[in-house]
């Protein structure tokens, strides 16, 4: 453990793996925010910090059994041509989950009834977040330490960047969640983009990779664009009110 400390090369590990996990960690705080909108903000609170150690655990448990994670890897069956592991089906599944409720979340706020506004909440509501929140946090759990795994040698030195993340993750998710919950149509926008990441998620799973550079691209520039049209949105309201 000591010579990790005073070794360069880890030190290099560990800057190029933390910042990769927080890059994948986006997916998470967006789903997240999207989420939680959805009951008061309480609730919402107390999911967003159980979600985010959900995640932090999921993560250290997948790092401790390498072995088995590995063997997640390897083919179950063939069909259509493709060999299909364990770790294909999951992405496939929670690719398709992740579609299938940024559609649903789409419909609800593109035919918004007299409700809107409206807040679920009791404890039903609270429980079916966190059920989600478990099923994607197993589905990017998954993702993030297989990549980390074929990155660093050390399981020191994943389990340091996979706590550092999740605490940057942690103090980003507020403020991300606020915002998405003041603005509508930045929740539409962080929506797309889970149908984008869910789409990316089942393509892996048949082994089409797309590479994450050109989504989280996508992603950065859209939301530079769409945090530009909210400050505009600010402004042009500020400058209609009456002078005092």
């Amino acid at each position: 453990m000591m010579h990790l400390l005073t070794s360069p090369e880890a030190w290099a590990a560990l800057l190029t793996l933390t910042s990769l996990e927080i890059v994948l960690g986006i997916d998470n705080v967006i789903f997240l925010s999207v989420i939680v909108s959805r009951i008061p903000e309480p609730q919402a609170h107390r999911a967003r910090q159980i979600g985010l150690a959900l995640a932090l655990i999921f993560r250290i448990i997948l790092l401790s059994v390498l072995v088995w994670l590995i063997g997640l890897t390897a083919p179950v069956f063939s069909a259509a041509g493709y060999d299909f592991s364990w770790r294909d089906l999951i992405l496939i599944g929670g690719g398709l989950f992740l579609i299938a409720k940024a559609t649903h979340e789409i419909h609800a706020e593109v035919e918004a009834d007299d409700g809107e506004g409206k807040k679920d909440s009791g404890g039903s509501a609270f429980f079916w977040v966190i059920v989600q929140i478990i099923v994607v946090d197993i589905v990017f759990s998954l993702d993030s330490i297989i990549t980390a795994i074929g990155m660093a040698q050390d399981i020191e030195i994943m389990i340091a960047a996979v706590v550092i993340a999740c605490l940057i993750m942690y103090i980003s998710s507020g403020p991300v969640a606020r915002f998405v919950a003041e603005h509508p149509t930045t929740k539409m926008l962080a929506l797309a983009f889970l149908v984008l990441i869910g789409v990316a998620l089942v393509a892996d799973g048949f082994k089409f990779h797309i590479p994450r550079g050109y989504i989280y691209f996508a992603i950065a520039f859209s939301a530079a664009v769409e945090f530009f049209n909210v400050l505009a949105k600010g402004n042009r309201k500020k400058a209609s009110r009456p002078p005092v």
